[in-house]
């Protein structure tokens, strides 16, 4: 890695934040606001697209903010997609203030229960996900080339999930939605137009 950076003049910035996220993961295992999840998407997701950025020679600030609202929007969609993943490992990534709001416990979780306000919960975190993704997709379209299509291709996918935990929020207890081999073509026409 070292010589990767030196060689592509790669800023430390994202490496440092990417360590500090790794590094909280270990210790933090609950998230008492949706600030705290930013700043942890802050640190785990946007560095990634930074980085893609830089090595595409691509520094301009509105990109970089379309990038940042990408990268959160993506990993905010895959805390929703790995709920009971998360949480069998001892991770919970909503917001414990807004769980306390909607009247959803630790156990619900636990239990697979997707009553109550189980569903008013998780369309609150998927309407802050969209507002991210639509905010960045602008991005899509001002990168050309394999790049550009890429990106779209990612965001359509990050949408589709969405639509899917949308549609049903209780499959993250039973049934984690997944890309399948449809969604993948549909995807790729709609990022080539």
């Amino acid at each position: 890695l070292a010589g990767a950076i030196r060689d592509h003049a790669i800023p430390l910035a994202p490496f440092r934040d990417l360590l500090s996220a790794f590094a909280q993961d270990v210790e933090k295992k609950r998230y008492a606001s949706f600030g705290e999840v930013m700043d942890y998407c802050r640190r785990s997701a946007n560095p990634v697209g930074r980085l893609m950025l830089h090595l595409y020679g691509d520094h301009d600030p509105r990109h970089l903010a379309y990038s940042d609202a990408i990268c959160s929007s993506l990993q905010l969609t895959n805390f929703l997609q790995d709920i009971a993943v998360d949480y069998a490992k001892g991770r919970i990534y909503l917001p414990q203030d807004e769980m306390a709001a909607h009247r959803v416990s630790e156990a619900q979780i636990a239990a697979g229960d997707a009553s109550g306000l189980w569903h008013a919960l998780v369309h609150k975190q998927i309407a802050r996900a969209r507002q991210l993704m639509q905010a960045g997709a602008p991005l899509g379209r001002a990168l050309t080339g394999r790049i550009g299509l890429e990106l779209r291709v990612t965001i359509r996918g990050g949408e589709t999930i969405l639509k899917k935990l949308h549609a049903d929020p209780a499959c993250v207890f039973g049934n984690r939605p997944v890309l399948s081999r449809g969604d993948w073509l549909v995807m790729l026409a709609r990022g080539l137009v």
